[in-house]
């Protein structure tokens, strides 16, 4: 069995199939100059409208299934094709680096900007290199630095979100875990320059939002944002992996969830079938985004804004808390 067969999901098998009868019809009629365009056309036709029902009428959890998709793009893909000039810094000047959080320096359309992002990695040995995207106190260190600087020179802040969570290692806890998430999420409210953060796949808890308050928090389509993964939810609540399904639906993680709960500011559509299977699609989506919500931002005194990324958080704390109350 090949990578790509392993990685196709349950709902996307009758899709692959299709695709690859129309890539057998192409190749025969290729080889052996046969007329079955017809037949070609027509499964097209399927395809088309078999995809627009399965990604149009998507559960929770088959989102949160696209959302970890291994073949889906993280956060070194987006750099490679929406940051030119990139030039990745490391170190957080007290212990060390961290490859599972991405920093640097970049252009995006003709602007100098900041680039904070969790990666995961694409097979074993990188999933390895990367820590499967979570980081330590180290990296979360790394990333206000770079938030400093930032501040320093007035460069915008793009922070890519990827994350099933901050490593919970022995390690990490002797190092100030906590305190670093706490202080990740502090220095994002102080700072006097933009923040544009983008959950591109996975958010889970605070090691997501140690690097998502931001100006302007983007979801893409079908990638998932929750204080917890839905599997620690089900093993809290239910005690049991079975309710992993269950947990997906309570924790409303989907991004039209969270836009109807404006807890997130912008849904950034997706190609049909989602980002795995046309990345330059989800590239040139998200590019459009970050661009038009940029121009917006920097058009903002900088005193302002910071008030405004303050206020804002604080509104949805306060929702949540009246809520609560009258529940």
């Amino acid at each position: 069995m090949s990578d790509n067969e392993t990685n196709v999901l349950d709902f996307e098998k009758i899709i692959v199939e299709i695709e690859e009868k129309i890539a057998h019809l192409q190749s025969i009629a290729g080889d052996e100059n046969i007329n079955v365009s017809k037949e070609i056309k027509k499964l097209q036709k399927h395809l088309q409208t078999h995809t627009e029902h399965v990604y149009h009428h998507l559960t929770p959890w088959q989102k949160a299934q696209i959302a970890r998709h291994p073949n889906r793009p993280h956060c070194l893909d987006y750099i490679k094709n929406l940051i030119t000039d990139f030039v990745p810094l490391a170190g957080d000047r007290r212990f060390g680096d961290d490859a599972a959080m991405v920093c640097g320096l970049g252009t995006f359309e003709n602007m100098p900007v900041v680039i904070i992002g969790q990666e995961k990695g694409n097979d074993l040995d990188s999933r390895i290199k990367y820590n499967f995207g979570m980081a330590k106190p180290e990296g979360y260190r790394k990333a206000q630095r770079l938030m400093d600087m930032a501040e320093k020179f007035k460069l915008p802040v793009l922070s890519f979100v990827d994350t099933a969570g901050a490593y919970p290692g022995v390690d990490a806890e002797a190092r100030g875990q906590a305190e670093a998430i706490a202080s990740s999420i502090e220095k994002c409210l102080q700072i006097k320059t933009p923040i544009v953060a983008t959950v591109i796949g996975e958010g889970g808890s605070g090691g997501a939002i140690a690097i998502a308050v931001a100006d302007k928090v983007l979801m893409l389509e079908h990638s998932i944002y929750s204080v917890i993964s839905p599997e620690g939810c089900a093993s809290i609540l239910w005690r049991s992996a079975d309710k992993t399904k269950e947990a997906t639906e309570a924790l409303h993680l989907t991004a039209q969830d969270l836009k109807r709960l404006g807890i997130i500011d912008e849904i950034v559509p997706e190609p049909l079938g989602g980002a795995h299977r046309k990345p330059n699609e989800a590239f040139e989506n998200l590019r459009t985004a970050l661009k038009q919500n940029l121009q917006e931002l920097t058009a903002v005194n900088y005193d302002k804004l910071k008030k405004q990324r303050t206020d804002k958080f604080m509104k949805i704390g306060a929702q949540f808390v009246i809520a609560k109350k009258i529940k």
